[in-house]
Protein backbone atom coordinates (compact mmCIF):
# COMPACT_ATOMS: atom_id res chain seq x y z
CA UNK A 1 0.00 0.00 0.00
CA UNK A 2 2.80 2.49 0.93
CA UNK A 3 4.10 1.67 -2.75
CA UNK A 4 0.51 2.62 -3.76
CA UNK A 5 0.11 5.72 -1.84
CA UNK A 6 3.80 7.11 -2.90
CA UNK A 7 2.80 6.91 -6.47
CA UNK A 8 -0.15 8.74 -6.41
CA UNK A 9 1.16 11.23 -4.16
CA UNK A 10 4.40 12.02 -6.44
CA UNK A 11 3.06 14.76 -8.00
CA UNK A 12 2.34 16.76 -4.11
CA UNK A 13 5.98 16.78 -3.75
CA UNK A 14 7.09 20.53 -3.63
CA UNK A 15 8.22 21.09 -7.12
CA UNK A 16 11.43 23.57 -7.80
CA UNK A 17 9.30 26.42 -9.01
CA UNK A 18 11.43 27.04 -12.69
CA UNK A 19 11.99 25.14 -14.87
CA UNK A 20 15.49 25.12 -16.51
CA UNK A 21 15.95 27.79 -19.09
CA UNK A 22 16.58 25.59 -22.09
CA UNK A 23 12.74 23.75 -22.07
CA UNK A 24 10.56 24.92 -24.45
CA UNK A 25 7.52 23.98 -22.78
CA UNK A 26 4.75 23.04 -24.21
CA UNK A 27 0.91 20.40 -23.86
CA UNK A 28 2.01 17.07 -23.53
CA UNK A 29 -0.84 16.14 -21.76
CA UNK A 30 -4.49 17.08 -21.42
CA UNK A 31 -6.55 15.22 -19.02
CA UNK A 32 -10.42 16.56 -18.60
CA UNK A 33 -10.04 20.26 -19.39
CA UNK A 34 -6.54 20.11 -17.40
CA UNK A 35 -3.34 20.33 -19.30
CA UNK A 36 0.29 19.37 -18.02
CA UNK A 37 2.90 21.07 -19.41
CA UNK A 38 6.66 20.07 -19.99
CA UNK A 39 7.83 22.50 -17.77
CA UNK A 40 5.63 20.81 -14.39
CA UNK A 41 7.11 17.39 -15.75
CA UNK A 42 10.66 18.94 -15.97
CA UNK A 43 10.31 21.01 -12.74
CA UNK A 44 8.95 17.97 -10.70
CA UNK A 45 12.23 15.96 -12.46
CA UNK A 46 14.11 18.10 -10.99
CA UNK A 47 12.87 18.28 -7.72
CA UNK A 48 13.10 14.65 -7.63
CA UNK A 49 16.57 14.16 -8.21
CA UNK A 50 17.88 17.23 -5.86
CA UNK A 51 15.93 14.77 -2.75
CA UNK A 52 18.16 11.68 -4.46
CA UNK A 53 15.00 10.11 -5.43
CA UNK A 54 15.23 6.84 -8.00
CA UNK A 55 12.90 6.34 -10.64
CA UNK A 56 11.82 3.09 -11.17
CA UNK A 57 11.25 3.66 -14.91
CA UNK A 58 11.28 6.85 -17.68
CA UNK A 59 10.51 10.10 -15.66
CA UNK A 60 8.84 11.35 -18.56
CA UNK A 61 6.40 8.17 -18.14
CA UNK A 62 6.14 8.16 -14.60
CA UNK A 63 5.57 11.78 -13.58
CA UNK A 64 2.73 12.63 -15.92
CA UNK A 65 0.86 9.65 -15.78
CA UNK A 66 0.56 10.76 -11.30
CA UNK A 67 -0.10 14.31 -12.38
CA UNK A 68 -2.76 12.77 -14.50
CA UNK A 69 -4.34 10.41 -12.28
CA UNK A 70 -4.10 13.34 -9.69
CA UNK A 71 -6.43 15.19 -11.98
CA UNK A 72 -8.68 12.24 -12.29
CA UNK A 73 -9.39 13.01 -8.33
CA UNK A 74 -9.25 16.17 -8.70
CA UNK A 75 -12.35 16.60 -11.39
CA UNK A 76 -14.39 14.31 -9.19
CA UNK A 77 -13.85 16.49 -6.03
CA UNK A 78 -15.30 19.49 -8.02
CA UNK A 79 -18.45 17.69 -9.06
CA UNK A 80 -18.93 15.83 -5.53
CA UNK A 81 -18.10 19.53 -4.11
CA UNK A 82 -15.32 18.22 -2.19
CA UNK A 83 -14.08 20.82 0.93
CA UNK A 84 -11.01 20.78 2.91
CA UNK A 85 -10.19 22.91 6.23
CA UNK A 86 -8.06 25.76 5.11
CA UNK A 87 -6.48 26.38 8.92
CA UNK A 88 -5.06 22.82 8.34
CA UNK A 89 -3.55 23.53 4.29
CA UNK A 90 -2.10 27.01 7.04
CA UNK A 91 -0.29 24.50 8.95
CA UNK A 92 1.07 21.94 6.49
CA UNK A 93 2.16 24.61 4.71
CA UNK A 94 3.88 26.52 7.79
CA UNK A 95 5.83 23.01 8.94
CA UNK A 96 6.56 22.88 5.28
CA UNK A 97 8.22 25.79 5.47
CA UNK A 98 10.07 25.32 8.79
CA UNK A 99 10.87 21.98 7.65
CA UNK A 100 12.55 23.46 4.28
CA UNK A 101 14.61 26.33 5.99
CA UNK A 102 15.95 23.85 8.54
CA UNK A 103 17.12 21.74 5.95
CA UNK A 104 18.44 24.48 3.56
CA UNK A 105 19.90 26.73 6.29
CA UNK A 106 18.31 30.09 5.95
CA UNK A 107 15.24 31.93 4.51
CA UNK A 108 17.74 33.83 2.29
CA UNK A 109 18.99 30.52 0.95
CA UNK A 110 15.45 28.78 0.62
CA UNK A 111 14.32 32.12 -1.73
CA UNK A 112 17.55 31.92 -3.62
CA UNK A 113 16.81 28.13 -4.20
CA UNK A 114 13.46 28.84 -5.16
CA UNK A 115 14.23 32.05 -7.12
CA UNK A 116 11.43 33.79 -5.40
CA UNK A 117 9.94 35.55 -2.24
CA UNK A 118 8.80 33.65 0.85
CA UNK A 119 5.56 34.95 0.26
CA UNK A 120 5.49 33.63 -3.25
CA UNK A 121 6.79 30.17 -1.69
CA UNK A 122 3.98 29.90 0.68
CA UNK A 123 1.03 31.03 -1.73
CA UNK A 124 2.77 28.30 -4.02
CA UNK A 125 2.50 25.74 -1.41
CA UNK A 126 -0.90 26.48 -0.38
CA UNK A 127 -2.33 25.29 -3.59
CA UNK A 128 -0.41 22.06 -3.85
CA UNK A 129 -1.48 21.20 -0.16
CA UNK A 130 -5.22 22.31 -0.85
CA UNK A 131 -4.79 19.43 -4.11
CA UNK A 132 -3.11 16.77 -1.96
CA UNK A 133 -5.19 17.27 1.21
CA UNK A 134 -8.89 17.35 -2.01
CA UNK A 135 -7.46 14.13 -3.58
CA UNK A 136 -7.01 12.39 0.16
CA UNK A 137 -10.59 13.54 1.18
CA UNK A 138 -12.11 12.30 -2.02
CA UNK A 139 -9.97 9.21 -2.11
CA UNK A 140 -11.90 8.16 1.73
CA UNK A 141 -15.34 8.98 0.20
CA UNK A 142 -14.50 6.80 -2.45
CA UNK A 143 -13.78 4.16 -0.46
CA UNK A 144 -16.08 4.56 2.67
CA UNK A 145 -15.24 2.36 5.23
CA UNK A 146 -14.29 -1.18 4.90
CA UNK A 147 -15.37 -3.85 7.07
CA UNK A 148 -14.08 -6.99 7.86
CA UNK A 149 -14.47 -10.05 9.63
CA UNK A 150 -12.22 -12.32 11.18
CA UNK A 151 -12.46 -15.11 8.30
CA UNK A 152 -11.57 -12.92 5.40
CA UNK A 153 -8.56 -12.02 7.67
CA UNK A 154 -7.78 -15.95 8.32
CA UNK A 155 -8.70 -16.95 4.71
CA UNK A 156 -6.02 -14.00 3.56
CA UNK A 157 -3.24 -15.46 6.25
CA UNK A 158 -3.73 -18.81 5.15
CA UNK A 159 -3.78 -18.48 1.48
CA UNK A 160 -0.66 -16.00 1.13
CA UNK A 161 2.93 -17.80 0.77
CA UNK A 162 4.56 -17.76 4.22
CA UNK A 163 7.97 -15.87 3.08
CA UNK A 164 5.37 -13.23 1.48
CA UNK A 165 4.39 -12.21 5.03
CA UNK A 166 5.02 -9.03 6.06
CA UNK A 167 8.23 -8.60 9.14
CA UNK A 168 6.95 -7.36 11.89
CA UNK A 169 9.32 -4.83 13.80
CA UNK A 170 10.03 -5.14 17.86
CA UNK A 171 6.83 -3.64 19.35
CA UNK A 172 6.34 -2.79 23.33
CA UNK A 173 3.68 -2.34 25.42
CA UNK A 174 3.85 0.52 28.31
CA UNK A 175 1.99 1.65 31.01
CA UNK A 176 2.36 4.97 32.21
CA UNK A 177 1.53 7.27 35.47
CA UNK A 178 1.73 10.46 35.35
CA UNK A 179 1.89 13.66 37.62
CA UNK A 180 1.34 16.84 37.06
CA UNK A 181 3.17 19.57 39.21
CA UNK A 182 0.81 22.21 40.83
CA UNK A 183 0.69 25.63 39.20
CA UNK A 184 0.86 28.86 41.90
CA UNK A 185 -2.16 30.96 42.44
CA UNK A 186 0.50 33.73 41.57
CA UNK A 187 1.53 32.43 38.40
CA UNK A 188 -2.10 31.70 37.03
CA UNK A 189 -2.93 35.39 38.35
CA UNK A 190 -0.27 36.83 36.39
CA UNK A 191 -1.57 34.83 33.55
CA UNK A 192 -5.20 36.56 33.76
CA UNK A 193 -3.82 39.64 34.53
CA UNK A 194 -1.81 40.11 31.11
CA UNK A 195 -4.16 38.63 28.94
CA UNK A 196 -6.36 41.41 31.06
CA UNK A 197 -4.45 43.96 29.81
CA UNK A 198 -4.26 42.26 26.19
CA UNK A 199 -7.71 42.94 26.41
CA UNK A 200 -8.01 46.78 27.07
CA UNK A 201 -5.51 47.44 24.87
CA UNK A 202 -7.21 45.76 22.04
CA UNK A 203 -10.77 47.44 22.71
CA UNK A 204 -8.76 50.89 23.15
CA UNK A 205 -7.31 50.60 19.66
CA UNK A 206 -3.57 50.48 20.93
CA UNK A 207 -3.15 47.42 19.94
CA UNK A 208 -4.63 44.86 17.16
CA UNK A 209 -5.77 41.32 18.10
CA UNK A 210 -3.63 39.97 15.51
CA UNK A 211 -0.57 41.90 16.23
CA UNK A 212 -0.40 41.02 20.20
CA UNK A 213 -1.00 36.76 19.02
CA UNK A 214 1.89 37.20 16.63
CA UNK A 215 4.39 38.90 19.53
CA UNK A 216 2.86 36.52 22.33
CA UNK A 217 0.47 33.46 22.02
CA UNK A 218 1.87 30.75 22.57
CA UNK A 219 0.03 28.40 19.91
CA UNK A 220 2.71 28.70 17.67
CA UNK A 221 1.48 27.63 14.62
CA UNK A 222 -1.54 29.67 14.64
CA UNK A 223 0.67 32.69 15.81
CA UNK A 224 2.10 33.08 12.65
CA UNK A 225 -0.79 33.49 11.14
CA UNK A 226 -1.79 36.50 14.42
CA UNK A 227 -3.69 34.33 15.74
CA UNK A 228 -6.14 32.99 13.16
CA UNK A 229 -7.52 29.54 13.10
CA UNK A 230 -9.18 29.29 9.99
CA UNK A 231 -12.66 28.18 9.02
CA UNK A 232 -13.25 25.03 11.51
CA UNK A 233 -16.74 23.21 13.14
CA UNK A 234 -17.45 23.25 16.98
CA UNK A 235 -16.89 19.66 16.90
CA UNK A 236 -13.44 20.32 16.06
CA UNK A 237 -12.77 22.74 19.01
CA UNK A 238 -12.81 22.31 22.70
CA UNK A 239 -16.05 22.35 24.32
CA UNK A 240 -14.61 25.12 26.40
CA UNK A 241 -13.13 27.00 23.80
CA UNK A 242 -15.93 26.44 21.37
CA UNK A 243 -18.92 27.56 23.51
CA UNK A 244 -17.16 30.87 23.81
CA UNK A 245 -16.07 31.14 20.60
CA UNK A 246 -19.45 30.13 18.64
CA UNK A 247 -21.14 32.67 20.90
CA UNK A 248 -19.01 35.70 19.80
CA UNK A 249 -21.24 38.27 17.23
CA UNK A 250 -19.27 41.25 17.58
CA UNK A 251 -15.80 41.03 15.84
CA UNK A 252 -14.93 44.08 17.16
CA UNK A 253 -14.98 42.27 20.92
CA UNK A 254 -12.88 40.33 23.02
CA UNK A 255 -13.85 37.37 25.08
CA UNK A 256 -13.92 36.87 28.47
CA UNK A 257 -10.91 34.87 29.31
CA UNK A 258 -11.00 30.66 29.10
CA UNK A 259 -9.78 28.17 30.79
CA UNK A 260 -8.71 25.00 28.66
CA UNK A 261 -6.29 22.22 29.06
CA UNK A 262 -3.62 23.68 27.04
CA UNK A 263 -3.77 26.98 29.02
CA UNK A 264 -5.58 30.35 29.45
CA UNK A 265 -6.78 32.09 26.03
CA UNK A 266 -8.89 35.41 24.38
CA UNK A 267 -10.92 35.21 21.28
CA UNK A 268 -11.71 37.36 18.53
CA UNK A 269 -14.19 36.45 15.97
CA UNK A 270 -13.40 37.12 12.36
CA UNK A 271 -16.10 35.54 10.57
CA UNK A 272 -19.12 32.84 10.27
CA UNK A 273 -20.52 30.91 7.66
CA UNK A 274 -23.02 29.02 8.78
CA UNK A 275 -21.69 25.89 11.14
CA UNK A 276 -18.31 27.15 11.01
CA UNK A 277 -16.63 30.10 12.32
CA UNK A 278 -13.25 31.72 11.70
CA UNK A 279 -12.01 33.30 14.58
CA UNK A 280 -8.39 34.35 16.05
CA UNK A 281 -7.16 33.93 19.91
CA UNK A 282 -3.94 34.57 21.79
CA UNK A 283 -2.80 31.74 23.97
CA UNK A 284 -0.76 31.87 27.24
CA UNK A 285 0.32 28.74 29.21
CA UNK A 286 1.62 28.85 32.95
CA UNK A 287 4.65 27.95 33.98
CA UNK A 288 5.79 25.22 36.23
CA UNK A 289 8.41 26.66 38.80
CA UNK A 290 11.59 24.59 39.27
CA UNK A 291 10.61 23.81 43.14
CA UNK A 292 6.60 22.60 41.91
CA UNK A 293 8.53 20.35 39.71
CA UNK A 294 10.96 19.10 41.93
CA UNK A 295 8.17 18.53 44.48
CA UNK A 296 6.05 16.57 42.18
CA UNK A 297 9.07 14.27 41.72
CA UNK A 298 9.52 13.60 45.04
CA UNK A 299 5.90 12.52 45.59
CA UNK A 300 6.51 10.31 42.36
CA UNK A 301 9.58 8.89 43.43
CA UNK A 302 8.01 8.00 46.17
CA UNK A 303 5.57 6.01 44.75
CA UNK A 304 8.07 4.43 42.75
CA UNK A 305 9.15 2.91 46.02
CA UNK A 306 5.96 1.89 47.13
CA UNK A 307 5.79 0.19 44.32
CA UNK A 308 8.54 -1.50 44.43
CA UNK A 309 8.14 -2.96 47.59
CA UNK A 310 4.26 -4.20 46.51
CA UNK A 311 2.53 -2.18 48.71
CA UNK A 312 0.00 -1.93 45.27
CA UNK A 313 0.08 -2.55 41.95
CA UNK A 314 1.14 -0.15 38.96
CA UNK A 315 -2.56 -0.85 37.69
CA UNK A 316 -3.96 0.74 40.82
CA UNK A 317 -1.86 3.33 41.20
CA UNK A 318 -2.64 4.36 37.24
CA UNK A 319 -6.13 4.89 37.86
CA UNK A 320 -6.11 6.18 41.49
CA UNK A 321 -3.26 8.61 41.32
CA UNK A 322 -2.52 9.02 37.33
CA UNK A 323 -3.36 12.69 35.70
CA UNK A 324 -3.42 11.18 32.55
CA UNK A 325 -6.88 10.52 31.62
CA UNK A 326 -6.36 8.87 28.45
CA UNK A 327 -4.65 6.48 30.27
CA UNK A 328 -6.44 6.46 34.07
CA UNK A 329 -9.12 4.67 32.81
CA UNK A 330 -7.19 1.49 30.97
CA UNK A 331 -4.74 0.93 33.82
CA UNK A 332 -2.08 3.26 32.57
CA UNK A 333 -2.10 1.02 29.30
CA UNK A 334 -0.82 3.67 26.46
CA UNK A 335 -2.95 3.09 22.91
CA UNK A 336 -1.53 4.00 20.01
CA UNK A 337 -3.13 6.82 17.76
CA UNK A 338 -0.50 6.87 15.06
CA UNK A 339 -3.12 6.92 12.31
CA UNK A 340 -0.52 5.37 9.74
CA UNK A 341 0.76 3.18 11.49
CA UNK A 342 0.07 -1.04 11.68
CA UNK A 343 -0.52 -0.95 15.74
CA UNK A 344 -3.24 2.22 15.53
CA UNK A 345 -5.85 1.26 18.01
CA UNK A 346 -3.54 -0.79 20.15
CA UNK A 347 -1.30 -1.20 22.77
CA UNK A 348 1.14 -1.87 20.85
CA UNK A 349 4.55 0.76 19.99
CA UNK A 350 7.14 -0.07 17.67
CA UNK A 351 9.85 2.26 19.77
CA UNK A 352 10.03 5.17 17.45
CA UNK A 353 6.69 5.73 17.40
CA UNK A 354 6.66 5.94 21.34
CA UNK A 355 6.81 9.73 22.36
CA UNK A 356 10.47 10.48 22.55
CA UNK A 357 11.42 11.01 26.09
CA UNK A 358 9.43 7.82 26.68
CA UNK A 359 11.22 6.03 24.43
CA UNK A 360 14.52 6.69 25.75
CA UNK A 361 13.50 5.36 29.52
CA UNK A 362 12.00 2.14 28.07
CA UNK A 363 14.77 1.23 25.20
CA UNK A 364 16.87 -0.39 28.16
CA UNK A 365 13.93 -2.11 30.32
CA UNK A 366 13.11 -5.76 30.53
CA UNK A 367 9.34 -6.45 30.52
CA UNK A 368 7.65 -5.69 34.18
CA UNK A 369 10.78 -3.49 35.45
CA UNK A 370 9.17 -0.03 36.52
CA UNK A 371 11.24 3.03 35.63
CA UNK A 372 12.30 6.29 38.23
CA UNK A 373 10.68 9.29 37.54
CA UNK A 374 11.46 11.33 34.76
CA UNK A 375 10.03 14.84 33.31
CA UNK A 376 8.29 15.19 29.82
CA UNK A 377 6.31 16.97 27.69
CA UNK A 378 3.27 15.83 26.99
CA UNK A 379 0.85 16.04 23.74
CA UNK A 380 -0.91 19.25 25.74
CA UNK A 381 2.45 20.50 25.80
CA UNK A 382 2.06 20.82 29.69
CA UNK A 383 5.42 19.48 31.53
CA UNK A 384 4.61 16.17 33.45
CA UNK A 385 6.41 14.03 35.92
CA UNK A 386 5.91 10.74 34.93
CA UNK A 387 6.97 6.68 35.77
CA UNK A 388 6.22 3.73 33.33
CA UNK A 389 6.38 0.27 33.16
CA UNK A 390 7.08 -2.01 30.43
CA UNK A 391 4.34 -4.09 30.17
CA UNK A 392 5.60 -6.77 27.06
CA UNK A 393 7.82 -6.47 24.25
CA UNK A 394 7.56 -8.36 21.15
CA UNK A 395 10.54 -9.10 19.32
CA UNK A 396 10.72 -8.37 15.71
CA UNK A 397 9.42 -12.15 13.61
CA UNK A 398 7.14 -13.02 10.59
CA UNK A 399 3.86 -11.92 10.90
CA UNK A 400 1.61 -14.73 12.71
CA UNK A 401 -2.14 -14.67 13.14
CA UNK A 402 -2.21 -15.19 17.30
CA UNK A 403 0.07 -11.94 17.35
CA UNK A 404 -0.31 -10.10 14.66
CA UNK A 405 -4.43 -9.72 14.08
CA UNK A 406 -4.66 -6.48 13.94
CA UNK A 407 -1.41 -5.79 11.58
CA UNK A 408 -2.91 -8.49 9.05
CA UNK A 409 -6.39 -6.98 9.34
CA UNK A 410 -5.05 -3.69 8.40
CA UNK A 411 -3.07 -5.02 5.31
CA UNK A 412 -5.57 -6.73 3.96
CA UNK A 413 -7.90 -3.19 4.40
CA UNK A 414 -5.20 -1.75 2.44
CA UNK A 415 -5.06 -4.07 -0.45
CA UNK A 416 -8.87 -3.81 -0.64
CA UNK A 417 -8.57 0.02 -0.42
CA UNK A 418 -6.05 -0.50 -3.60
CA UNK A 419 -8.02 -2.46 -5.87
CA UNK A 420 -10.98 -0.04 -4.94
CA UNK A 421 -9.33 3.15 -6.11
CA UNK A 422 -6.78 0.95 -8.90
CA UNK A 423 -10.69 0.20 -10.49
CA UNK A 424 -11.84 3.52 -10.18
CA UNK A 425 -9.12 5.26 -11.97
CA UNK A 426 -9.63 2.37 -14.41
CA UNK A 427 -13.48 3.36 -15.20
CA UNK A 428 -12.64 7.13 -14.99
CA UNK A 429 -10.19 6.87 -17.89
CA UNK A 430 -12.95 5.22 -19.78
CA UNK A 431 -15.44 8.52 -19.35
CA UNK A 432 -12.35 11.53 -19.51
CA UNK A 433 -11.20 12.98 -22.50
CA UNK A 434 -7.25 11.77 -22.81
CA UNK A 435 -4.86 13.07 -25.24
CA UNK A 436 -1.09 12.58 -24.84
CA UNK A 437 1.61 14.25 -27.33
CA UNK A 438 3.39 12.76 -30.12
CA UNK A 439 6.31 11.21 -27.88
CA UNK A 440 4.61 10.92 -24.40
CA UNK A 441 2.62 7.58 -24.96
CA UNK A 442 4.95 5.03 -25.90
CA UNK A 443 5.20 3.97 -21.79
CA UNK A 444 4.09 0.98 -19.99
CA UNK A 445 1.95 2.57 -18.13
CA UNK A 446 0.73 1.86 -14.61
CA UNK A 447 -2.64 2.10 -16.22
CA UNK A 448 -2.48 1.55 -19.95
CA UNK A 449 -6.33 2.77 -20.58
CA UNK A 450 -5.12 6.36 -21.08
CA UNK A 451 -4.34 5.41 -24.83
CA UNK A 452 -7.68 4.55 -26.24
CA UNK A 453 -7.72 2.25 -29.04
Amino acid sequence: MKKIWTAIFLSFLVCVTYAQQNVVDEIVWVVGDDAILRSDIETQRLYMLSENQRFDGDPNCIIPEQMAIQKLYLNQAKIDSIEVSESQIIQEVDRWINNAINQIGSREKLEKYFNKKLSQIKEERKEVMREQQIVQQMQRELVGDIKLTPSEVRRFYNEIPKDSLPNIPTTVEVQIVTYEPNISFEETDAIKARLRDFTEQITSGKMEFSTLARLYSEDYESAKRGGELGFIGKGQLLPEFANVAFNLSDPKRVSQIVQTEYGYHIIQLIEKRGDRINCRHILLKPKVSEKELADATVKLDSLYNDLQADKFSFEEAAIFISYDKDTRNNKGLMVNQNYESNNYGTPKFEMQELPQEIGKVVYNMEVGDISKPFTMITDKQKEVVAIVKLKARTEAHKANLSDDYQALKMLVENRKREELLNDWVKKKQKTTYVRISEGWGGCDFQYPGWIKE
